[in-house]
């Protein structure tokens, strides 16, 4: 395990439930001020006295921010720097998992998802990537998914054409900070099927999905280690993912 982060401010985005507000707890247990994001304001309030009550001195700045309010986000990022001076985190984290089988008719879905989860991931890369440049360092850290290994059947079809969209897209940032040669880190997260509110609702339980808390220690772990491209925990998600890029599609739909 890596040392703790003191003295950072990390931003995280999509923090009111699942592995967002799961991060916020670790982060602030190792050291770190945190802005947190969602469009729940009081869940992040909920949040905010939790963790200054468990961890005095640390600091929490929640703002109600919805990632397909374009103009929000731009005025979310402002005024996270207004209140802490510094980012030097920044997690993409706010996503959305309600799509559906292309042709079964739910177009809306499917479209909230990937307004969600890409269009929404745009601006937040953006406006972080604009505060980076702005104070010459930082660390952007998108998280995408290892169902973004191939296109997905069913539910997932838009959800993971989405992610695989994000991970490109912060491939793409990366280029462009290496050729900068600026002290920016750009890290593409691909969590594994984590314990969250977005997998409770489905009803469903993967046979290798991660328990709650083992999984949010990992992705800290994961973030503070840095890296291009990072699946999480590494074991058993890095084997499942080369495992969805190369089984037969017959095999694929079986193991998601």
């Amino acid at each position: 395990m890596t040392g703790p982060v003191m003295n950072e401010t990390v931003m995280i985005t999509g923090a009111s439930a699942g592995i967002g507000e799961g991060m916020a707890r670790v982060f602030a247990s190792r050291g770190a001020d945190l802005v947190v994001t969602a469009r729940r304001l009081e869940r992040l309030e909920a949040l905010q006295a939790e963790i200054e009550v468990r961890h005095p001195g640390r600091r929490v700045v929640p703002l109600r921010m919805d990632v397909t309010d374009h103009d929000r986000v731009f005025e979310a990022f402002e005024q996270a720097v207004a209140a802490t001076g510094r980012l030097d985190r920044v997690v993409v984290n706010a996503g959305l998992g309600k799509g559906a089988r292309i042709g079964a008719g739910r177009f809306d879905g499917n479209r909230d998802t990937a307004l969600t989860n890409f269009v929404g991931g745009i601006a937040q890369c953006e406006a972080a990537m604009r505060v980076f440049y702005a104070q010459g360092h930082g660390h952007l850290v998108v998280v995408s998914s290892v169902v973004a290994a191939r296109g997905m059947p069913g539910p997932m079809n838009v959800y993971a054409a989405s992610k695989v969209a994000l991970a490109h897209l912060a491939e793409g940032i990366r280029s462009d900070v290496e050729a900068k040669g600026m002290p920016i880190s750009v890290t593409t997260i691909r969590p594994g099927y984590i314990d969250s509110d977005m997998h409770a609702h489905t009803g469903r339980r993967h046979p290798l999905m991660v328990d709650a808390e083992v999984g949010h220690r990992a992705l800290v772990d994961a973030i503070e280690r840095g890296g291009s491209n990072v699946y999480v925990p590494r074991w058993p998600w890095t084997a499942f993912a080369w495992g969805l890029r190369h089984a037969p599609l017959a095999v694929t739909r079986r193991i998601v």
